[in-house]
């Protein structure tokens, strides 16, 4: 899974051909440690049909704060440069394949 940043969130998330889903994370959430593998696990399955990206709030304040995220672990899906899907705390798999049934084509 490849970071993103303030700097580069426009052209590797807003300007993506197909859905991304941006896991906003810090180093002190525990929650977003227990969701890391699984979205890892996702990025590696469905990697064709969704780019799964982590963007660290500490170090990017920038694209969190314009997007409302005030409690992580959260994840927007983007798709042609909107959110279009936000899920929020940490699930197991199969709760985030369900939500990502529409953009990977999942059946739950």
């Amino acid at each position: 899974m490849k970071n993103v940043t303030d700097a580069d969130f426009a052209t590797e998330v807003l300007k993506s051909d197909k859905p991304v889903l941006v896991d906003f994370w810090a180093e002190w959430c525990g929650p977003c440690r227990m969701v890391a593998p699984i979205l890892e696990e996702i990025a590696a399955e469905h990697g064709d049909s969704i780019e799964i990206v982590k963007l660290n709030i500490d170090e990017n304040p920038q694209v969190p704060a314009e997007y409302g995220v005030l409690r992580i672990p959260t994840m927007n899906v983007y798709q042609g440069g909107e959110v279009v899907k936000q899920i929020m705390g940490a699930k197991p798999k199969a709760a985030l394949l369900r939500d990502l049934s529409e953009f990977i084509g999942a059946k739950s």
